[in-house]
């Protein structure tokens, strides 16, 4: 896995799900382009640090057959780098799960794009989020390792792996509360149209969330369009190889079905956004602490889920290779506050 760049360049399509006003990397203003599909959109967002808490509606999530691959936006305005660096921003959403929506503020923030005089502010605050965040990300950490040594291993410690859920979740819990000086710094920071912008790239990033984790995805096509794909590019699964993970996929969803419902991120998504776009904003009436974990400990045992099915099915080789690469993401360090270099591992 290549590091997740934070790029300024892969912004030209994200608000399309709008109609709104863009943000440029400079903090000028720039005009939407014609709307895109909701899965074109989110796909074209850069992903950055973690942090505080959620923000405004989103579309329903795409059908399974939408998420076959990630998508891009149109041609003429998209280079092979960008499409690189989108495909990174889904498989981030796929394995980092921390904070629950939380994460999505500051992973917008990064790109918002701000003037030179708001640059030092905007940088505390932004260290400040990532500070509250901290107990969640290693808890994160924590579970994405666990996964890799199992799979290392041949057999993921279910157990091991259920408690590091369990902390995530406590963890994910506490982000809001952790965050609320910071959130009420941050309104007081931007102008009316970066609030606005935050609010569309929070849009955007709980769109891509929902496609890489396919919570739309019936219970007959587990993971299929998504987590399966890229893992047989990753690894290099033969077809019986993937016959038979898919076999087994469908056999878990069917014996127990997911329970997730978007419905409540939504509307969380819903509140934030209303409130932070005013021109007075208080993150302390904002009541919803079930939602975060709901969201984390959601993403992480489908993702736990997964891997805890398909170890058995490879090769030492491939256990070896996709271990490493679980690896990455564990150790993935998000870039500084308006850095658009690389994280480092």
């Amino acid at each position: 896995m290549r590091s997740i760049e934070w790029k300024c360049g892969l912004l030209a399509a994200l608000l399309t799900t709008s109609g709104a006003a863009a943000f440029g990397c400079g903090g000028e203003a720039t005009s939407s382009p014609p709307p895109a599909s909701p899965a074109a959109s989110a796909s074209a967002v850069p992903v950055a640090s973690a942090s505080a808490e959620p923000a405004a509606s989103a579309s329903a999530p795409p059908a399974a057959s939408q998420v076959a691959a990630p998508q891009t936006a149109p041609a003429e305005t998209t280079t092979k780098e960008d499409e690189e660096a989108s495909a990174e921003v889904v498989e981030h959403h796929r394995h980092h799960h921390h904070a629950g929506v939380g994460q999505f503020v500051a992973m917008s923030l990064e790109t918002l794009g701000i003037t030179p005089e708001q640059h030092a502010a905007i940088e505390k605050i932004q260290a400040t989020l990532r500070t509250k965040l901290q107990p969640a990300r290693a808890a994160d950490r924590k579970l994405i390792g666990l996964l890799a040594d199992g799979v290392a291993a041949g057999k993921i410690d279910k157990a091991k792996v259920d408690a590091a859920i369990g902390q995530l979740d406590a963890t994910s819990a506490t982000v809001h509360a952790a965050a609320v000086e910071a959130l009420d710094q941050l309104h007081a920071s931007l102008t009316d149209a970066q609030r606005m912008a935050l609010v569309d790239k929070v849009k955007a990033h709980w769109q891509i969330w929902q496609q890489a984790n396919e919570s739309g995805a019936s219970a007959a096509e587990p993971h299929e369009h998504g987590r399966l794909e890229e893992l047989s590019r990753d690894v290099s699964l033969s077809p019986d190889q993937v016959d038979k993970i898919r076999t087994n996929l469908r056999a878990a969803a069917a014996k127990a079905p997911d329970h997730f419902e978007p419905e409540k991120v939504t509307a969380r998504l819903d509140t934030f956004g209303s409130a932070f776009e005013s021109a007075t904003f208080d993150a302390k009436t904002l009541k919803a602490p079930e939602v975060n974990p709901h969201l984390a400990s959601w993403g992480a045992k489908r993702m736990a889920g997964f891997y805890e099915i398909v170890t058995p099915v490879l090769t030492p080789e491939q256990r070896t290779k996709l271990a490493d690469h679980l690896r990455e993401h564990a150790n993935h360090e998000e870039a500084p506050a308006g850095d658009s270099k690389e994280g480092k591992p």
